[in-house]
């Protein structure tokens, strides 16, 4: 694995967290990004405005500087058997059925089979070598890479890719200016994957994101990326986006953010990702904490992540409560903001089961002040992936 001292870091005082600069760092600067701490770099929130770069991502192409995300490849001695086997242990999808440079989004569990991190894995073959690729949340990688170290053989290898750089282009016109630069990239589509070269840079490439959009995620070799990021935003379709329009865009697409609408405590039949419970595992039974996650799927769990659109005009923010009508608390509000594509607020939250059915009427209470909402389907602006037999 590599060393994490040798990423690029800021000094702090002593007894204070140490801010880390992605590779694009100054490129962010230069154009104008307004820059702030998240999950421990300094990453840019907005460039023009939260609203003008939401809207202009799902009408044309956003470039995001995703690199803070832990890209991590597994390989092992005696081939993927012994290393897909162990995962499968913290893992709840189908990963000896993943085919050749296909994506699976999947949940690392816990021994009471908790969410510690939602991650993407692929199998690919690089370079004559079966290997396979993982992308973990940036606030939770080594954390991540030191639960998994436990489980992985003897003679497997991880590494932390530390020199990759990772770029998310998002938007219904991210395949028009993609592909002029990198031929090919169109012949994709969700959820799958391919190995690319752009003046001689390697480049992997898969058609997926975190936006609800039509889109690609590019990891580069961090010297490379700004002359990429650059060529990108030439194109007409393409403008820098920062952390506030991904954050709003993630929620209109009713996507879990892992530290707010996901955690330890929250199980994937709770947080509605039963999608990623792979038949052929629940059957097996044999991942971590599958007694409880099939006892919930099959009666249902306490709490449930639902949508929820609000009424009025001002957002209700993560941190307020679901109440009853005496007043009780019966729930949170886990992700909220204003949706600039629908014009007007929308959040998540946890609420009993009973509760969860579209078109349930509820109440928020955010500083003193109620608001009425109202329990919705989700996604709230629905998806626009290009899957197999679409294109």
């Amino acid at each position: 694995m590599s060393d994490a001292t040798d990423l690029n870091v800021e000094d702090a005082p002593e007894g204070q967290e140490i801010i880390q600069t992605l590779p694009l760092d100054a490129w962010h600067r230069a154009r104008g990004g307004r820059m702030v701490p998240f999950a421990g770099y300094h990453m840019p929130v907005q460039y023009e405005g939260i609203m003008a770069e939401h809207l202009w991502t799902r009408e044309a192409a956003g470039l995001f500087d995703v690199s803070h995300m832990g890209q991590v490849v597994f390989t092992g001695e005696n081939g993927l058997g012994p290393v897909i086997t162990a995962l499968e242990k913290v893992l709840p999808g189908d990963i000896t059925g993943l085919g050749d440079r296909k994506n699976r989004y999947s949940l690392l569990l816990n021994e009471e089979g908790g969410i510690l991190d939602d991650l993407m894995v692929t199998k690919r073959i690089l370079d004559g070598a079966e290997e396979l690729y993982m992308v973990v949340n940036g606030a939770t990688k080594y954390d991540d890479i030191a639960y998994l170290l436990d489980f992985i053989p003897d003679d497997a290898t991880l590494n932390l890719l530390d020199e990759q750089a990772l770029l998310a282009l998002q938007g219904p016109k991210a395949v028009d200016a993609l592909s002029r630069i990198v031929s090919g990239v169109e012949n994709l589509v969700f959820m799958t994957a391919a190995d690319f070269t752009w003046d001689d840079v390697p480049l992997w490439i898969s058609r997926s994101g975190y936006t609800g959009e039509d889109g690609y995620e590019i990891s580069i070799p961090a010297e490379h990326a700004a002359a990429f990021a650059d060529l990108l935003c030439e194109q007409a379709e393409v403008k820098p986006i920062g952390l506030g329009a991904r954050d709003s865009l993630r929620l209109e697409a009713g996507l879990p953010l892992y530290g707010h609408d996901l955690d330890p405590e929250t199980t994937p039949v709770m947080a509605d990702l039963g999608f990623a419970l792979a038949k052929k595992r629940r059957e097996a039974a044999d991942f971590l904490g599958a007694e409880r996650i099939l006892a919930e799927r099959e009666s249902g769990p306490a709490v449930k992540r639902v949508g929820l659109t609000v009424a009025g005009r001002q957002p209700v923010r993560e941190g307020a409560s679901v109440v009853a009508e005496d007043g009780s608390v019966i729930g949170r509000v886990t992700s909220g903001g204003f949706a600039p594509s629908m014009g007007a607020p929308i959040a998540m939250a946890y609420v009993p089961t009973e509760l969860a059915a579209p078109g349930t009427a509820l109440k928020l209470l955010q500083r003193g002040k109620t608001h009425d909402a109202t329990v919705t389907a989700m996604p709230f602006v629905p998806h626009r992936y290009v899957r197999s037999g679409a294109k």
